[in-house]
């Protein structure tokens, strides 16, 4: 009792902090899909990133998931670099998963590893209930914590900072992992997209109890792998339920700016794909992180409820 006291009332403080100080404006930096390759040539450009970010003014990062290749092994080496990476940042970075480090592994150039044993090891390796990664970790909420019926997913994370309500969703490429010919993926994907909801939910339940100014949502998927010529949230889409049917929505009510980060496909860009009854949702902006081969992030200045974007380069 004593310890949830305790963390409803830093919270409160948080958000009254935020609120005072919104108006001052911050910046974090976004990125994703990095590093991929081979050690030998892919972590020097990466830790490069890291550098150059760490020169920043930035509050915080948020790398969204695939921190490596589809080609490489999903081994435990590859989880242990990884996090030493995060903890390059010096200041908070906050991690959502990727399809790259379990949904994938199952492939003989990944290792053959077991991805509900390897989504696991993330879930142990990579998360702490009540903090982020980085040196300067960012206190924050995690759906495990907060949500009993979805105790399992750690991963999803919440703060707020300045007025702006950030969270993260464990929303994944390959169709986010509804694969019909696998049970136990079958099986995967429902628990997990009834916890992606409920998440999103209370994102924006919180967001209007606390007058955020803004809202931000960071996942790793391209939501639009699965579009149709006549939807783009069919119903074999893995993203249907919770992006289509509930993030949209209650976008659209929330009325304020809403900002989507996610990577997967590699290439940066700004943009307000979203539509809601075939109309374009003109509050919510689409932020496509770099990655892959395009080892440069985003930094994202927000000044009250308006946000800017700065490439980051390793050698600026």
């Amino acid at each position: 009792m004593k310890r949830a006291l305790w963390t409803g009332l830093a919270w409160g403080l948080a958000l009254s902090i935020g609120a005072a100080q919104a108006q001052q404006g911050f910046s974090f930096v976004a990125l994703g899909d990095l590093p991929y390759g081979s050690p030998d040539k892919a972590y020097g450009p990466y830790r490069a990133l890291i550098d150059r970010i760490n020169t920043l003014d930035a509050k915080f990062s948020i790398h969204v998931g695939d921190f490596k290749s589809g080609s490489t092994l999903c081994s435990d080496e590859e989880f242990a670099n990884q996090r030493e990476h995060f903890q390059r940042f010096k200041a908070a970075v906050v991690y959502t998963p990727g399809d790259n480090e379990w949904t994938d592994c199952h492939r003989a150039n990944n290792g053959r590893y077991n991805p509900l044993e390897r989504l696991g090891a993330l879930r142990q390796v990579f998360y702490t209930a009540g903090r982020s990664l980085g040196q300067q970790p960012l206190a924050l909420q995690n759906q495990s914590t907060t949500m009993p019926a979805h105790a399992r997913y750690i991963e999803n994370q919440r703060w707020m900072h300045q007025g702006v309500l950030f969270a993260t969703l464990h929303i994944v490429g390959s169709n986010n992992n509804l694969e019909s010919r696998d049970p136990a993926a079958t099986q995967e994907f429902f628990e997990r997209d009834a916890a992606n909801v409920a998440w999103i939910e209370a994102a924006f339940e919180q967001a209007h109890q606390h007058k955020a100014n803004a809202v931000v949502l960071a996942f790793q998927a391209d939501v639009f792998e699965a579009k149709s010529v006549w939807e783009d949230f069919p119903g074999w889409s893995g993203f249907r339920k919770s992006v289509g049917e509930t993030l949209l929505p209650l976008a659209s009510r929330w009325g304020k700016p809403v900002l989507v980060v996610h990577g997967d496909s590699h290439q940066f860009k700004i943009d307000q794909p979203f539509q809601l009854l075939k109309k374009t949702l003109p509050n919510v902006t689409r932020l496509i992180v770099p990655g892959a081969s395009d080892v440069r992030a985003v930094k994202v200045t927000v000044q009250g409820a308006a946000f800017s974007f700065e490439m980051v380069t390793p050698d600026r």
